[in-house]
């Protein structure tokens, strides 16, 4: 019985996934800059109704349309959003001081695993133990980790001062 129950709603979801994909991947053309965001926000519609849908609920093309309207919505405030944390930022490093400024840009020039590391320790004031959980790792290999990363970025500092100095 469940099997049946679930492949009625498996054909189901088919045919209005048919009927109904074009159409809601023109509403999001229209709405985005690129194609890639419109089938992105396409397939997040599908998943949104699939996960919502059972036995007997409606999934007209109206309903369809109704979560692409909440979709759209949710991705223009996450654009919104980003935009304004990327301008906060950029004011934030044109008023920081010259020496900040070197030691963020060299800390962004670490490597990923070594950045994320030395952040979560000096910026988000985790212990070891913490991170090693969060990072589902060792305390001893975020130790060393953290050991690599200060050396690395030590290095990286030298090595700026040296090239700051010899274009004086």
């Amino acid at each position: 019985m469940g099997e049946r129950v679930d492949r009625e709603r498996e054909n189901r979801f088919l045919a209005v996934h048919t009927a109904a994909h074009d159409r809601i991947y023109r509403y999001f053309r229209r709405r985005t800059d690129d194609a890639a965001t419109a089938e992105d926000l396409c397939a997040e519609v599908f998943r949104i109704v699939w996960e919502k849908s059972g036995h007997s609920d409606d999934l007209s093309v109206i309903v369809l349309f109704g979560v692409a309207k909440n979709v759209l919505r949710n991705h223009d405030r996450s654009l919104s959003r980003a935009a304004g944390l990327m301008g906060a930022l950029q004011l934030q490093r044109i008023h920081e001081p010259a020496e900040e400024s070197a030691v963020l840009e060299s800390i962004d020039r670490l490597a990923p695993k070594d950045r994320e590391v030395l952040l979560l320790t000096y910026w988000d004031g985790l212990s070891a133990g913490e991170v090693a959980q969060l990072l589902n790792t060792s305390a001893a290999a975020v130790r060393m980790r953290l050991h690599r990363a200060r050396k690395e970025l030590t290095r990286i500092l030298q090595q700026q001062t040296v090239s700051e100095g010899a274009a004086e």
